[in-house]
């Protein structure tokens, strides 16, 4: 494969953590993204990479990233938005500045950040950028009002940028996993317990895993190597696509 400047968000933990362990294997460049600025240090000198501290919920942090990337690097070829987070409750009880908070860093940052580093990709021919989004992204559940509206804005966002990314060699993809091991997941399983009033091994089984045909939660790495591919020679052809990686959760 081919040097090549990634930016990462959500870099600190979890699946963005992972992607930019396979990305470093793979002798890229990566510029880590996270708010988490103590473990965002940690992970980054371990992997020696440059990093970013930054809230994603404002524009001019966004813009920010891509200024440091461009000023470090000269150019950024891939794009990987990770960063999310999640919030149970119903639609009558929801906070209303939590909701735009989750929108601002789930919807608003990957369209801002996708536009900012555009004409980078654009002037270089050849671009990746990849949405960390979610089968909430294709389906519905009850009690996650503003992720799944995020992450069904996302689904329309790769879709619009694939069409006008194609003539430039701009590829935009969604990657669209259930439930994967990761210390968000942990916190949203004590969270569903709660709300439900039920023990924490029985969300798992109960809701998590209610509906997939594989009856396991998703390993990051299964989700890095699937970046990874998307951004290899062989996936010129994938754009616009929302691809699921979820036990057949949503074959029915």
């Amino acid at each position: 494969m081919q040097e090549h400047i990634c930016i990462v968000t959500g870099a600190a933990s979890g699946i963005g953590l992972a992607i930019s362990e396979l990305f470093v294997a793979q002798k890229f460049h990566v510029l880590m993204v996270d708010r988490q600025e103590n473990e965002l240090m940690k992970e980054a000198k371990r992997l020696e990479c440059e990093y970013v501290v930054a809230d994603l919920s404002q524009r001019s942090e966004c813009k920010k990233i891509i200024e440091v990337a461009k000023a470090k690097y000269g150019y950024v070829d891939i794009l990987v938005n990770v960063a999310g987070l999640q919030h149970v409750s119903s639609i009558e009880t929801f906070d209303e500045d939590k909701w735009d908070y989750m929108l601002d860093v789930m919807l608003t940052a990957p369209f801002l950040l996708s536009k900012y580093v555009w004409p980078l990709m654009k002037e270089k021919g050849w671009g990746r950028i990849i949405h960390l989004n979610s089968i909430h992204g294709i389906v519905a559940s009850e009690f996650k009002s503003a992720y799944i509206s995020a992450k069904h804005g996302l689904s329309g966002l790769t879709k619009v940028s694939a069409l006008e990314g194609a003539p430039y060699g701009i590829t935009v993809n969604s990657i669209c996993p259930a439930y994967v091991k990761t210390p968000l997941v942990d916190k949203q399983i004590a969270d569903q317990a709660k709300l439900h009033h039920i023990d924490e091994d029985e969300v798992i089984t109960k809701i998590m895993l209610q509906k997939a045909a594989i009856k396991q939660l998703i390993n990051v790495e299964d989700i890095a190597h699937m970046v990874l591919y998307l951004c290899g020679e062989h996936s010129d052809m994938i754009t616009g696509s929302t691809m699921t990686i979820d036990g057949g959760w949503t074959v029915a």
